[in-house]
């Protein structure tokens, strides 16, 4: 139980340190992580059901090159596809906003330094120290908290492209093989 006070003591100093850009950088890594979560969940848990009904659907219905047929494929592969990329554009817009929070802080902190300066003069060190801390901190933390989901948000784009593709490959496969298909 000490452990975590400890830890909680530290969490608290370091968010006192970095100044209230912070919480705006923890609640939008917060939801960017939540929204990258759901889609591997998504991706390892849904996908496959979403992939056997669209297979499924798609044999049972007319593959003979008519036009119900071809807008069926289009509208198969339009609804996995949709449903393959939701969120994935705002979890890359989370990522890029991070980084310019961090910016943020770092103003919000040379502003301080600066008040400080008109205040005090450049002979307080020690005050002046707080401020280009709390101008340091949220640079880092949204340029790490970016970061984080950077390798994973590349991975789920490309996880995405990649199944999109094999669907449309069993579609069009499943099309060819009816020996209905017209050219």
């Amino acid at each position: 139980m000490t452990f975590l006070f400890e830890a909680w003591v530290s969490i608290r100093g370091f968010f006192e340190l970095g100044g209230p850009v912070l919480y705006g950088i923890l609640v939008v890594t917060m939801l960017m992580w939540t929204l990258i979560v759901e889609r591997l969940w998504y991706f390892f848990g849904v996908l496959p059901g979403e992939m056997r009904g669209a297979r499924q659907l798609w044999e049972s219905g007319r593959r003979d090159g008519s036009w119900f047929a071809a807008n069926l494929r289009r509208l198969i592969l339009s609804e996995v596809g949709l449903s393959a990329r939701r969120n994935l554009g705002l979890i890359q817009t989370l990522m890029q906003i991070l980084p310019l929070l961090g910016l943020l802080g770092t103003v919000w902190g040379m502003v301080q330094v600066f008040e400080i300066m008109t205040v005090f003069g450049t002979g307080n060190a020690r005050l002046m120290a707080g401020g280009v801390s709390q101008a340091t901190i949220p640079t880092m933390s949204g340029l790490v908290a970016a970061l984080s989901g950077l390798y994973l948000s590349a991975w789920l784009r490309q996880r995405a492209k990649l199944k999109m593709e094999e669907l449309e490959d069993v579609l069009e496969m499943k099309f060819e093989e009816s020996g209905e298909a017209t050219a």
